[in-house]
């Protein structure tokens, strides 16, 4: 008996790195962008109904992605240093193990959104599974994938809007939009440590593709992001509380430069890390901004 719960342990721990539960760091990524639709579509007081199921939504959708991304690149990792020993591509867990997995995944998610449940929420929500499903794909042949990546992490920006308005408004596509160029910033700093293997195996990134831009490339695109944000809170006339966040954001970013202008892969990881504290700043924004005007419609 004991042995036999060791292997289900086993397993279990298994499933847990297939879906990087033990690495939150894409978690986070998602859950940021999501949460300053929440708030932001609600002017500072969401539906907590809604906001808890946006956070295990988030959580489940995202380990569905790896575990597709895993699936769908498992010949490609065995190739990186860094994702060799993951558990698909090294023979711990197989395909079809991989594949129930990520059908379980996707059917608790869709469970999850049943009680909030409109004919456009669940189009929304249709894309957004397609987008999560079909990611990992179009690194053999977008030339940017990280901008894909970037809608597919994005996309919990307009299913916020659709669950708590009803609709999409213009600015919830703005929203998204910073959300594409963030993730191209962030997502290239993480393709440049894997930049030598990935030219061996064959495979496109963002990283490749600025070839020696890629630092300006990064630049470019923490300004647009930031830019684009600051234009929604002038848009929503949101105060001083949203744009020191902003600003904290703003100097982050001007600190990764530090970490990724020499190019070192220990260097561009950590900045890569660091881009939880860019969404956690602007959310922080976000949040004291609805505290200090009482959550007054915009």
């Amino acid at each position: 008996m004991e042995r036999r719960l060791d292997q289900v342990r086993e397993r279990l721990d298994l499933y847990e790195k297939l879906m990087r539960l033990d690495k939150p760091i894409g978690i986070l990524l998602l859950f940021w962008p999501t949460f300053w639709a929440l708030w932001l579509s609600a002017a500072g007081r969401p539906d907590w109904r809604v906001v808890w199921i946006f956070a295990l939504g988030t959580v489940l959708m995202r380990s569905a992605g790896c575990v597709i991304n895993d699936y769908a690149d498992r010949d490609f990792d065995r190739h990186v240093a860094r994702t060799r020993a993951r558990p698909l591509t090294a023979g711990r867990v197989s395909t079809r193990e991989a594949l129930v997995l990520f059908v379980l995944l996707v059917l608790c998610a869709f469970l999850l959104v049943l009680p909030l449940l409109t004919p456009l929420l669940f189009g929304l929500a249709v894309a957004a599974l397609f987008l999560a499903a079909s990611y990992p794909f179009t690194k053999r042949f977008f030339a940017i994938p990280q901008a894909y990546l970037g809608i597919a992490f994005g996309f919990g920006i307009p299913m916020a809007y659709a669950a708590q308005q009803g609709q999409v408004p213009a600015v919830a596509w703005w929203l998204l939009l910073a959300n594409v160029f963030w993730a191209i910033a962030y997502d290239t700093e993480y393709a440049m440590v894997d930049r030598p293997d990935d030219l061996k195996i064959g495979i496109k990134t963002s990283a490749i593709t600025f070839g020696r831009f890629d630092v300006a490339a990064v630049m470019v695109c923490y300004a647009l992001a930031l830019a684009l944000l600051a234009g929604v809170g002038l848009h929503l006339r949101l105060g001083w509380a949203f744009h020191t966040g902003l600003a904290v954001s703003v100097a982050i970013a001007v600190y990764h430069y530090a970490l990724i202008r020499t190019r070192d892969p220990a260097h561009c990881f950590r900045a890569f890390l660091h881009n939880n504290w860019i969404g956690a700043a602007i959310f922080a924004g976000i949040a004291l901004d609805a505290l200090l005007t009482g959550g007054s419609a915009r």
